[in-house]
């Protein structure tokens, strides 16, 4: 039997929303595309470290892994988000069930409940800082750094891909317009009055 998956056009609910960088601060806030994302729940036999469209399962927790489409973020002893193109979701899911064959595990595509939100800029990090607890800084929160936060009163997923000053934020979508417009409060007063 043929078996076809639709997948349903998604509304990004953030829209066109972006934030220009200013010549203040330099920062942007701007909603990311939209993406697939998984999220995974194993248990690593010692020994069993299989790959992920390439990217290695075992490694640290609080590290993100990318091969420049796809990433994978380890939030926890059994617990990764993976995220890559949209246009590849079910190439990607069947990637990870073939590279987990034979272990169990769970795999829930949450690309319609999560929503990205890219900050980048000189003083990205100031900007985060104003609701998220988490030190920031070169060796507190290094290229490669992925973690589970609170940015204001919202949980979030924080990623750091590479040197640049470039942060995901990763949240739910019922929290999306709360978080994007923290980011811009935060933007605002990183900035101040007289850059507007």
């Amino acid at each position: 039997m043929l078996e076809t998956r639709y997948r349903a056009a998604r509304a990004l609910p953030l829209g066109a929303q972006s934030r220009p960088a200013t010549t203040g601060s330099g920062v942007s806030v701007r909603p990311a595309g939209a993406e697939a994302r998984f999220s995974l729940r194993v248990r690593l036999a010692d020994g069993a470290a299989p790959k992920l469209a390439g990217l290695a399962l075992e490694t640290p927790i609080n590290t993100l892994g990318t091969d420049g489409e796809t990433w994978l973020a380890r939030l926890g002893p059994d617990e990764w988000l993976v995220g890559g193109p949209e246009a590849d979701a079910d190439l990607l899911q069947g990637r990870i069930h073939e590279a987990l064959a034979g272990l169990s595990h769970s795999l829930v595509d949450v690309s319609h409940r999560n929503v990205g939100i890219d900050v980048s800029g000189r003083q990205a990090a100031a900007v985060l800082n104003a609701g998220c607890p988490l030190d920031l800084s070169e060796t507190g929160f290094p290229p490669g750094s992925a973690t589970r936060t609170l940015l204001g009163k919202a949980e979030i997923v924080l990623l750091r891909p590479t040197n640049a000053p470039l942060y995901r934020v990763e949240c739910w979508r019922s929290f999306s317009i709360y978080v994007h417009g923290f980011l811009n409060e935060a933007v605002f007063g990183v900035e101040g009055p007289a850059a507007h």
